[in-house]
Parts: C-alpha cells; sequence; structure tokens
C-alpha cells in the first residue's frame, strides 16, 4: 500500500524530471534560433550554412539528452516557491515586453545594431530571477554568461564593428551558452 508521503515524493520526482527535461528542451532549441541569428552575420555563405547544420545537429543532441538524462537518478529535487507559474509567467511577459521595446527603440532611433545586443541582455538578466522561480541554481549561471555575452557584443560594437559581426559574435555567444546550460540542466539537473 502506497503512503501519502510515498506519493508526495513520487509527484515531486515526477515534476523535477518534467522541469528539467522541459528546461533543457527550450534551452536548446532557442539555443538554435540564436545561433541562425548568429549564422545570419556571417558574410560566406558556405560558413553561414555550416553553422546551420551544426547548430541543428547540437539541437538534436540536446533535446535526445534531454529526454535520456532525465530519465537518471534526481540528485535534488526541486522546491519550487508558492505560485511560481505565475511569477514564470510575469517575468516570461516582462522579457517578450522588453525586446519588443529594444527593436523598436533600436529601430526608431536608426540604431538597428543595437538590436542582438540589447535582447541579449533581456535574455540574460530573465534568467536571475527564472533560477529562484524553477528552483535551477545553474540558471544564475546561464544568466551571467548570457549578460556576458551582451556586453560583448556592446564592446564590439563601440568598437565600431559591422551589425553583421554583432550579430555573430551575440548570436553564437548566447547559442554556445543556452546550448552548454541545456545539457548541464539535463545531465546534471
Amino acid at each position: 500500500m502506497t503512503t501519502q508521503t510515498e506519493t508526495a515524493d513520487a509527484e515531486c520526482l515526477a515534476l523535477t524530471r518534467s522541469l528539467r527535461r522541459r528546461g533543457a528542451i527550450v534551452l536548446a532549441v532557442f539555443g538554435l534560433v540564436w545561433a541562425f541569428a548568429g549564422g545570419s552575420g556571417i558574410a560566406a555563405a558556405p560558413v553561414s550554412v555550416a553553422v546551420g547544420v551544426i547548430a541543428a545537429v547540437v539541437t538534436a543532441g540536446a533535446v535526445v539528452i534531454a529526454f535520456r538524462g532525465t530519465r537518471g537518478p534526481v540528485n535534488r529535487p526541486v522546491r519550487l516557491p508558492e505560485k511560481w507559474n505565475r511569477g514564470i509567467g510575469l517575468v516570461n511577459a516582462a522579457e517578450l515586453v522588453a525586446i519588443f521595446a529594444v527593436i523598436a527603440a533600436s529601430n526608431a532611433s536608426g540604431h538597428p545594431e543595437f538590436i542582438p545586443v540589447g535582447i541579449g541582455l533581456v535574455v540574460g538578466l530573465h534568467f536571475f530571477p527564472l533560477a529562484r522561480l524553477f528552483d535551477q541554481r545553474q540558471y544564475t549561471g546561464t544568466a551571467v554568461a548570457l549578460t556576458a555575452v551582451a556586453l560583448v557584443g556592446l564592446a564590439v560594437l563601440a568598437a565600431g564593428a559591422s551589425a553583421e559581426t554583432i550579430r555573430a559574435v551575440v548570436g553564437l555567444g548566447a547559442a554556445v551558452v543556452l546550448w552548454a546550460s541545456s545539457f548541464h540542466v539535463a545531465l546534471k539537473g
């Protein structure tokens, strides 16, 4: 006979695995999006195509690992704060609004080259509250790394690089960070 505690523990483990799997997949897919954005900044068509192919392979591998890796033992079940779903919805809504604001302000000011930097910064910053809301400490590392990629993009922009170079630097840098986070979440929890 199963006790309530055993049922609750089983549900917690299932939720932990599910959140890890979904997180790893979302990270991998957005890594692909960023890689395509970065690849679009590479003028040499064969290199750009190669980046796209490699990105697709890495993303597929990350998705496979997300399914296989999250079947293993759970070292640390998540401890979700109260109303965590609502918090995540608010954080993601704020992120979306901020992304549109970055695009609108950059285009209105005649500086579309700021778009990848601004979006990268917004995406990076949104991982800080997600780390707490999902009880995934490694998302703080994701936040720091993505914010650093955006700041590198800003430095490249300040140095006078082309919009394409900025797109390549920020896009490919963000892709690598997101894929690394995806593999880490899937394999380490």
